[in-house]
């Protein structure tokens, strides 16, 4: 199933079910990976679905999502965005797909990998048992970096990049960039998502900010994050940049009351 699926309830003839969780994938030359992630993750429960938010990849992973939507029907769904536009618009794109749509949860995954689909049952269990409304999959529980194949640098720029959200905007997380977290579907639903600006590598401190400064619970559950075996990282010296001044204009709003 591909484009914006029409008005169908996810999961086909499922009628009435609103238990099932949404898994967002976006995605930018991905082809390789696509195949081996999305069985993965379907594996894990029969009440996950995934959408894949491809951004015109040259590579072809538009067409390779398309292929799983017709393996996959009622399962796996693509929408097709015109051009690379940013990991947040890939992701404020999927979010209102599936705020359209009877899910209770959502939940944000890369596409390289790097996110273990056998915790995604874990996350859900948190959320759905009401220990919080949102659950992060973090690579610094308890000041410990479970990462596996990082240099050194990417590893340092993304602890640095951590703690450093954390001093200026008081967020009470371990692992504020991180992109593997797992919403009740309320949360998006009172975040005014017009009004995120983050594009890049902000974007997840933003949306936790956000959550959090509303009122709701989050948990962190520990992962094991792998670099990618296949395709290249789409992080670069213009995503980091951005995000050390836009941390500092988030908390110019919180401070404002305007998050």
């Amino acid at each position: 199933m591909t484009g914006s699926a029409g008005g169908q309830r996810p999961g086909g003839d499922r009628s009435g079910d609103e238990g099932r969780t949404l898994v967002i994938v976006p995605t930018y030359n991905e082809r390789e990976n696509l195949p081996r992630l999305v069985p993965r993750i379907l594996a894990q429960s029969g009440s996950l679905d995934v959408l894949v938010v491809d951004d015109a990849s040259p590579d072809g992973t538009g067409e390779v999502a398309d292929s799983l939507g017709r393996a996959h029907p009622g399962r796996v769904y693509a929408i097709h965005r015109e051009g690379k536009g940013g990991l947040g618009p890939a992701y404020l794109k999927g979010f209102r797909w599936a705020l359209a749509r009877p899910y209770r949860r959502i939940c944000e995954m890369d596409a390289d990998l790097s996110h273990p689909p056998e915790k995604l049952p874990a996350l859900i269990r948190v959320v759905s048992g009401q220990k919080a409304d949102f659950a992060v999959g973090s690579r610094y529980v308890g000041g410990k970096a479970t990462v596996v194949n990082w240099p050194v640098g990417r590893l340092l720029i993304s602890r640095f990049g951590t703690v450093y959200a954390r001093i200026i905007t008081g967020l009470p997380v371990s692992d504020a960039t991180g992109g593997f977290n797992v919403f009740d579907r309320r949360v998006l639903e009172a975040l005014e998502l017009d009004r995120i600006e983050s594009t890049g590598y902000t974007f997840q401190i933003e949306l936790k900010l956000r959550a959090w400064r509303k009122g709701f619970r989050l948990a962190e559950v520990p992962i094991v994050f792998t670099e990618r075996d296949s395709g290249t990282s789409k992080m670069s010296k213009r995503i980091v940049l951005e995000a050390v001044w836009k941390v500092w204009k988030l908390r110019a709003l919180d401070v404002l009351g305007r998050l």
